[in-house]
């Protein structure tokens, strides 16, 4: 795996977790994001049938991608220089926003290019006017054209596991919507989202974000008030004294 993974072993009901370090800024993301799994492995292990444990990538990465943003409040452990940590959240905020209209545009992309014939211009011509859609022509690319136009090959999920991608995307915007609550209501958001994990596969996708206290919703008002959040908390960073 490019970043890590976590695999739950159900015999011993402790689970596992492999990652890449290089000592960067994606290290610590990715060690909570794992670690996000892993907590939800620990919760829901002891419910009756292994089906129970194994939850939609809707659920599963709804888990991983809050830890991601729930452990910020406690990231100075990991750097004890303020700008270094200010940096970081930064980052972390940024990717969180970039993220969301690549995830679009990758899906869009996979509808195409596994329904119809084409050929490798054509496919490349394809990518260009879709990712244009969803934001990249604020970007400028003057010699780096062919990069572009061949940028979709970098996501592994189109050639080893298609159509396996959109659901990143609603569950960040759960991720979101929880680290909301948790900004909100603090402990009492924690509680929900531990409820929530402990329900494994028990319950419907919709049901487990209700029991989060978040909503499975992907309406242009819901996507626009949870960007409005995070350019708001990213403003609160920016603006903050070191």
């Amino acid at each position: 795996a490019p970043g890590g993974f976590m695999y739950p072993l159900y015999e011993i009901g402790v689970p596992f977790i492999y990652m890449n370090a290089v000592g960067s800024q994606r290290d610590v993301v990715t060690m909570v994001h794992e670690g996000g799994h892993a907590v939800h492995s620990f919760l829901s292990r002891d419910l009756e049938l292994t089906e129970f444990k194994s939850t939609p990538s809707e659920v599963a990465e709804l888990a991983s991608m809050s830890m991601e943003l729930l452990s910020m409040k406690h990231w100075d452990v990991f750097y004890d220089n303020k700008e270094d940590l200010k940096r970081a959240k930064q980052e972390q905020l940024e990717k969180v926003l970039e993220g969301l209209p690549w995830i679009a545009a990758i899906d869009k992309f996979q509808h195409w290019i596994y329904t119809t014939d084409h050929t490798a211009e054509e496919r490349r011509e394809q990518w260009l006017e879709i990712s244009s859609q969803f934001g990249n022509q604020i970007i400028d690319w003057s010699g780096q054209e062919e990069s572009l136009a061949n940028q979709w090959q970098k996501q592994l999920h189109l050639y080893e596991v298609p159509f396996y991608y959109i659901e990143y995307g609603m569950a960040q915007l759960g991720a979101i919507a929880m680290w909301r609550e948790y900004i909100l209501k603090g402990e009492d958001a924690l509680n929900n989202y531990m409820e929530a994990l402990k329900l494994g596969y028990t319950k419907s996708i919709s049901e487990i974000y209700e029991t989060a206290g978040i909503k499975f919703d992907f309406s242009v008002e819901y996507v626009k008030e949870l960007a409005d959040f995070i350019k708001t908390q990213l403003s609160k960073i920016d603006n903050k004294s070191s």
